[in-house]
C-alpha cells in the first residue's frame, strides 16, 4: 500500500464545534488505545464549498451513505467563508435566462431571491441578502439528510492512502486527531485538487496564477454621488505613498444595508497551495483592507464616521491546481458551444481572468464578453490514474481560460451535484465512477431537473 500525504499542510481549526447531531462519535476503544478512529462510507466529499455542499446533498439524496468534511465551521465556501454573495453562473449574461437549476437554483429560491417557477433572474448574477442566513440554510439542508449524511466541520483532508489505482482512505485532521475515512468513492471539492494531487492523479498549475481577493465591509458610510470616483482616487494616492501594493476597481456596493458598503478591491498575487504563501496572502489581504479603510476615512466624503465592520474569514482563491482528466475542457469548446453526449452541466459565465496588476474602474484587463450556454462533459470530472475519485468545482479538468468561466459559484454547484449523482450510481452498482457511462449520469440528472440547460423542463 502506497501512502502519500501533504507534509506542509497547515491544519486549520476554528472556534465552534459542529452540532452533536451531525458529528460521528469516535469509539471509546479507539480513544482508550490511542488508535486513529476510522469511518466507512459510500461517498466522502472533501470540502463543503459550493461544489462540495451540492455534492454531499446530491449523493445523500440519491441514497448513498455520505460523509462531508469542511475546514471551516460552516458550509458554503465562497459565499460564506469568502463572503461573496453572488450566484454567478446561474443565468445568461445576455438576457438573465436561468441556465442552471437543480441544487443551485434550489439554494437561490430558498434564499428568497427567486420564485420556484422562475425562468429569469432580475440580473444575471443575483445576490443573497444575508451571508449568515445562507450558513443556516446550508445547515438545515444538510441536517435534513442526517440519516445518510454525516457532516464534520473543522475537519481537513491531509493525505491519501492508496491501494493500487484506488484511494483506500483519506486522512482527515480534526479534534479527534487523524481520522481515516474509507470511502468507495471520494469527491475532491477542495478547490485546489488536494486529494487528487496526493493520490497521484495528474494535475497542472499555470506559471502565473490569478490573484487572491479578501472581501470586507465598512459600516456607517453615507452615500454620495461621486463615492466610487473618490474612493478610487484615494486608493491611487495610497498606492503612490507605498501604503497599498495593488488593488482593482474598486467595487463599492451598498448591498446589505443603506449605510454599509461591501468591497471588492484587494488583489494579492500568491500560490494558495503553498502554506507559507497562503499565510502571507491572508496577512497582506488584511493589511490592504485596513489601508483602504484608513485612506477612505481620511480623504473621502461620507466616510467621516465610518467603521471597519469585518473581513471575510478566508481570502478568496481563484486559481491553483486543476486535474488533467479524461477530457480537458478547452476555451475553444466553450466559445463554440461544442455539444457533448455526456454533458452533465452547463456554464454561461464569461472568460474571467484577473491580472496581477492594478486595473482601475474594472476587475479585468480585457473586455468582458458574454458567452452562450455551453456543455461541460462528465469526463472532465474524472482524473487519470485514480479510479474511485471525482473532482468537482474550479479544480476540474479544463484549460486555464476555460476554467476561468467554469470556476464560478453556481457552475461549481452544478458540477458538484453531478459528481454526487455519479458517486451514488457507482455505490448502487458496486462499481467506480470511471466505469460509469456519462450519459447515464446525465439521464439521472434530467430526472431531477438538473444537468445541462437543454435537458431542463
Amino acid at each position: 500500500m502506497n501512502i502519500s500525504s501533504n507534509r506542509r499542510t497547515f491544519l486549520q481549526t476554528a472556534g465552534l464545534a459542529a452540532g452533536a447531531a451531525i458529528v460521528p462519535r469516535t469509539s471509546e476503544a479507539a480513544s482508550a488505545t490511542g488508535a486513529s478512529p476510522s469511518i466507512d462510507t459510500d461517498v466522502l466529499v472533501c470540502g463543503g464549498g459550493c461544489a462540495g455542499l451540492a455534492a454531499a446533498l446530491s449523493a445523500a439524496r440519491n441514497g448513498a451513505k455520505t460523509v462531508l468534511i469542511e475546514r471551516a465551521g460552516f458550509a458554503g465556501g465562497i459565499i460564506t467563508a469568502v463572503g461573496l454573495p453572488y450566484f454567478d453562473g446561474i443565468s445568461s449574461i445576455k438576457d438573465s435566462k436561468i441556465i442552471v437549476r437543480g441544487i443551485g437554483f434550489e439554494l437561490l429560491a430558498k434564499s428568497g431571491v427567486v420564485q420556484p417557477g422562475a425562468t429569469h433572474t432580475v440580473k444575471y448574477n443575483p445576490t443573497i441578502s444575508n451571508v449568515e442566513g445562507f450558513k443556516l440554510l446550508a445547515d438545515r439542508l444538510l441536517l435534513a439528510e442526517r440519516e445518510r449524511l454525516h457532516v464534520l466541520y473543522h475537519s481537513m483532508a491531509c493525505g491519501a492512502e492508496m491501494d493500487g489505482d484506488r484511494i483506500a482512505a483519506v486522512l482527515v485532521a480534526n479534534k479527534a486527531g487523524l481520522v481515516r475515512v474509507r470511502a468507495k468513492t471520494v469527491i475532491d471539492c477542495t478547490g485546489d485538487a488536494d486529494v487528487a494531487a496526493w493520490s497521484g492523479a495528474p494535475t497542472e498549475k499555470s506559471p502565473e496564477l490569478q490573484p487572491l481577493t479578501l472581501h470586507f465591509r465598512i459600516g456607517n458610510v453615507k452615500r454620495t454621488p461621486d463615492i466610487g470616483k473618490n474612493c478610487r482616487a484615494a486608493l491611487e494616492k495610497a498606492h503612490e505613498r507605498g501604503e497599498l501594493p495593488m488593488f482593482y476597481g474598486p467595487g463599492i456596493m451598498f448591498m446589505f444595508a443603506q449605510n454599509e458598503i461591501y468591497i471588492h478591491g484587494i488583489r494579492v498575487p500568491a500560490d494558495a497551495t503553498d502554506p507559507d504563501d497562503l499565510t502571507r496572502a491572508e496577512m497582506q489581504g488584511r493589511s490592504d483592507a485596513w489601508a483602504m479603510f484608513e485612506a477612505w476615512k481620511r480623504e473621502v466624503p461620507g466616510f467621516e464616521d465610518s467603521y471597519f465592520m469585518c473581513a471575510a474569514p478566508f481570502i478568496g482563491v481563484r486559481e491553483t491546481r486543476r486535474i488533467v482528466g479524461q477530457h480537458v475542457l478547452t476555451e475553444e469548446e466553450i466559445t463554440t458551444t461544442k455539444p457533448f453526449d455526456d454533458a452533465i452541466a452547463s456554464g454561461c459565465w464569461f472568460l474571467d481572468i484577473h491580472p496581477n496588476k492594478i486595473t482601475l474602474n474594472s476587475a479585468w484587463a480585457v473586455e468582458k464578453k458574454p458567452l452562450d450556454p455551453y456543455d461541460i462533459p462528465y469526463r472532465s470530472l474524472l482524473p487519470q490514474k485514480v479510479t474511485n475519485l471525482l473532482v468537482a468545482g474550479r479544480c476540474h479538468s479544463a484549460t486555464r481560460l476555460a476554467s476561468s468561466s467554469t470556476r464560478v459559484t453556481v457552475t461549481a454547484m452544478a458540477l458538484g451535484e453531478a459528481a454526487g449523482v455519479a458517486a451514488s450510481l457507482a455505490a448502487k452498482g458496486g462499481t467506480s465512477p470511471i466505469s460509469l457511462d456519462g450519459t447515464e449520469v446525465r439521464k439521472k440528472l434530467r430526472l431531477q431537473n438538473a444537468g445541462p440547460a437543454q435537458d431542463l423542463s
